[in-house]
């Protein structure tokens, strides 16, 4: 694409397979750190400037185990060193607060998702989180689910529990329960975002309701962590076809 074509759109984020899908919800869904990076390079070829990443163990659950990411984190380096990685530290069900401190001091990552959500269930250790990312260089993207987490982010901002530079948001449009279908009304349910801001979003109208974010100059998050199909209901080939079909959307074309 030409460089004006490129600075019109937002930035892609792809949210390849999640915490919690596998191969049964979808063939081409990435589990093994070989699929992970064979996903990165086709999607980043279809135009997402960066990867979420999980990783699962050794019998495809969520993972927050130090060891595998940076094995997978080496192998994205490797072959995709343009692709920006991020990864999570998703909680889902398995991991309280002070493992996912653990998990940042041992990977160290560039980039990683933190729930504000998740650290208020051991508040005593949010100033160790976000002051460990600030120290060592991680740039934290807040994972925000209402407007009472979007409340909790400015008070903890306020109390410089949550640093200065530490600003970016994603706005997560529903739950990750069975049959979500986010609509992009849905964003109004968050205060005006003063800082930098991305939208996930699930069911069949995610690329609507990025589309609505992008035009409110917001970024974007696609893949089949939030959603497998198009707005007809049939299922995308691989993630990379989501983030060629969203990319044509958001060019207009």
């Amino acid at each position: 694409m030409s460089d004006t074509q490129a600075s019109s759109l937002p930035y892609v984020l792809v949210a390849p397979n999640g915490a919690r899908r596998s191969h049964a919800d979808h063939p081409a869904l990435p589990v093994s750190t070989g699929e992970i990076v064979e996903t990165a390079i086709a999607c980043h070829a279809a135009g997402a400037n960066g990867l979420h990443l999980h990783v699962r163990d050794g019998q495809g659950a969520h993972s927050l185990d130090a060891g595998r990411y940076r094995e997978a984190m080496a192998e994205l380096a490797r072959t995709v060193p343009t692709m920006d990685v991020q990864i999570t530290t998703e909680a889902a069900g398995i991991y309280d607060v002070s493992a996912q401190l653990e998990c940042l001091q041992q990977v160290a990552p560039k980039w990683a998702s933190i729930s504000v959500r998740e650290i208020a269930r051991a508040p005593d250790l949010a100033p160790r989180v976000y002051g460990l990312c600030a120290e060592q260089g991680t740039r934290v993207q807040h994972i925000l689910y209402d407007s009472t987490d979007a409340d909790l982010l400015e008070r903890w901002q306020s109390e410089g529990i949550v640093r200065r530079e530490q600003e970016d948001r994603l706005l997560v449009l529903g739950r990750y329960t069975t049959g979500q279908e986010s609509q992009p009304a849905d964003l109004e349910a968050f205060p005006a975002a003063r800082t930098p801001w991305m939208v996930c979003a699930f069911g069949r109208l995610e690329h609507a309701c990025l589309a609505a974010a992008a035009a409110r100059g917001g970024d974007v998050r696609v893949g089949f962590e939030n959603s497998l199909t198009n707005s007809d209901g049939t299922r995308w080939t691989d993630n990379a076809a989501s983030v060629a079909a969203l990319i044509a959307l958001l060019k207009g074309h």
